[in-house]
């Protein structure tokens, strides 16, 4: 059944293809696709795949399967959940436009990469120093998947707005230590008496911090109001080939609850 109603889509996508405008496709690829799969559709990254070249009639199909949810994978920070949450804002003529004008580009040599839009990919967020004197401890999480266990934060801005249930405002830090949690003999992780992962060693942090104008220059199908992530080493540096564009389109959904997966934990810490 699935197999037909795949197959009715694709036919249905042929009629569309004809009528579609590139002009169109190429400012919605420059603003939005261009971050991951580059401005002509050669990607950003091998991890990603090149549309330049591709069929018209199978990006549209694609981009529809991801719209309607048919396509997707489990895990909220899933490449198709990323997917799944651009494509849910493209209407039909959106999906028709874009998939032509990845179509009417010159297909990528083997290894050709895309230069990253630095207001997109990059972020404006910095390390935040001070985080273990002046934040607050909110909230711990097992990841089983990943064997890892992380420690959340907030600072004054975000933990005065959550408890007085108002939308976090622009000043306001979140922040997370991630850690490797420690195994048994069996190599599966070692829970303590809270439930929790006992950590072992701290394998990075993960970040998101808006502040005024920091969405100006993102566009509106990936912004996140003011909101920029980031993902810093145990070194206290920005992790080399983080792509922004990834944490704001897994984040946007998330915009009756500030955007972020915390928010309920957050208004109830003590």
């Amino acid at each position: 059944m699935k197999a037909l109603m795949r197959f009715a889509m694709i036919l249905a996508i042929s009629q569309s293809a004809q009528a579609a405008d590139t002009e169109a496709g190429k400012r919605l690829a420059n603003t939005v696709c261009a971050a991951c799969h580059g401005a002509t559709g050669i990607s950003v990254s091998d991890a990603v795949p090149n549309l330049a070249g591709q069929r018209a009639r199978y990006v549209e199909a694609q981009l529809k399967f991801f719209k309607d949810g048919t396509r997707k994978e489990p895990g909220a920070v899933s490449r198709a959940a990323i997917m799944n949450a651009i494509a849910s804002q493209l209407s039909v003529e959106e999906i028709a436009n874009v998939a032509a004008y990845f179509e009417s580009q010159p297909g990528a040599a083997p290894g050709t990469t895309s230069a990253l839009l630095p207001n997109i990919a990059t972020t404006k967020m910095a390390f935040p120093q001070d985080y273990k004197q002046s934040f607050t401890k909110y909230h711990t999480i097992n990841f089983p998947a990943a064997k890892e266990v992380r420690y959340y934060y907030a600072n004054t801005a975000a933990l005065t707005a959550a408890k007085a249930g108002k939308p976090l405002p622009d000043g306001s830090i979140l922040f997370a230590e991630v850690y490797s949690a420690k195994l048994d003999a069996t190599n599966n992780p070692v829970t303590g008496a809270d439930d929790f992962y006992v950590p072992d060693k701290l394998v990075r942090y993960t970040a998101m911090e808006r502040e005024a104008g920091w969405g100006n220059d993102i566009p509106e199908l990936l912004r996140n109001e003011n909101w920029n992530y980031a993902i810093f080493t145990t070194a206290k540096q920005h992790q080399q080939g983080v792509n922004q564009a990834e944490c704001l389109a897994c984040h946007k959904p998330l915009s009756n609850v500030s955007y972020t997966f915390t928010l309920k934990q957050l208004s109830t810490a003590k």
